[in-house]
């Protein structure tokens, strides 16, 4: 186990966009990457990146102290760390470095993560690159969120937290644009279909998987609907941790904060114009794509899909 921590360097999941699968991505990466001798960790990526959730999943009943609901724990615990080793005090620490340094300087925050390191603490800290140069030393495990989750163990030669950063968040339009055309999509297409649907992940855009037998409905016709709504402009805003509105109308969905702020910033949306079977899973996948090289995206996935046609299931 020791080996494989050691000679581990850089690993990429695709970022899924609901809470369930996020939790249940966390407890994949806390199983694979995170050791026992991993005291600092350190969390990259924009808000509403779904940054909260991995940590969730991968650190069951921690208390995090920016709360998604708005409850924010304070006095900040690792503010109020004792002297020495007590008994009472948290095995682990949770802070968001963007959050506490609007009521904390920086240089106070950097102090109090290593007296927790020195007393044997592990500390979660979010936006970590932030106060990385304060530091003067890397994190144990580095993890960036954006359009896909990147997982680091940094050695004397990288990679440095800013490299995490440059990438994640650089990527993360791409899965907003995508979460938001994807419940576009969800929101013009037969209620009969919406009801059996499930989703999966392409690189900068989505899929909407059907078991049994191919949906009952226009494919073109659909990518025009989706792209009036586009034209439109309408708000998209948050409601509960089920629910968003698009315009005037909510919509149920699991991942509500991870989302452009108006249909409008959807750029390029395309859907490929015929199902694609997949007889692995035995289901049939709607594919669509966002960005500048949408087309070109979804050409190279129907191109790939097509050469397994020979394979044996």
């Amino acid at each position: 186990m020791q080996d494989r921590q050691d000679s581990h360097i850089l690993s990429s999941y695709f970022a899924p966009r609901g809470h369930n699968r996020m939790y249940a991505l966390g407890m994949q990466l806390a199983q694979l990457y995170l050791s026992p001798f991993d005291k600092l960790i350190g969390i990259i990526g924009e808000a509403g990146s779904g940054k909260s959730a991995l940590i969730r999943g991968m650190f069951p009943g921690l208390e995090l102290t920016n709360d998604d609901d708005g409850v924010y724990v304070r006095p900040l615990p690792l503010l109020e760390q004792d002297s020495g080793f007590s008994f009472f005090t948290p095995h682990t620490y949770h802070l968001d470095i963007r959050f506490e340094n609007g009521f904390t300087q920086m240089s106070i925050l950097a102090d109090a993560i290593i007296e927790a390191l020195h007393n044997g603490k592990r500390v979660i800290v979010e936006h970590f690159d932030l106060v990385y140069p304060l530091l003067g030393f890397n994190a144990n495990l580095l993890i960036g969120v954006g359009e896909q989750v990147l997982i680091a163990r940094p050695t004397i030669f990288g990679p440095e937290p800013q490299e995490i950063r440059d990438s994640v968040y650089k990527s993360l339009s791409y899965r907003l644009m995508a979460h938001t055309a994807e419940d576009l999509c969800e929101l013009c297409m037969p209620a009969e279909e919406l009801a059996r649907c499930g989703h999966d992940d392409v690189r900068h855009g989505f899929v909407i998987t059907f078991p049994d037998h191919a949906p009952n409905f226009d494919i073109q016709e659909l990518e025009q609907k989706v792209n009036a709504l586009i034209q439109e402009d309408l708000p998209i805003t948050y409601l509960d941790n089920n629910h968003v509105s698009i315009g005037d109308q909510s919509h149920f969905c699991t991942g509500p904060r991870i989302h452009v702020r108006r249909t409008s910033d959807i750029q390029d949306f395309h859907l490929l114009h015929h199902f694609i079977y997949d007889r692995f899973a035995k289901q049939y996948l709607l594919v669509g794509c966002v960005g500048e090289n949408a087309l070109d995206n979804l050409a190279k996935l129907d191109a790939q899909q097509e050469k397994q046609s020979d394979l044996i299931v």
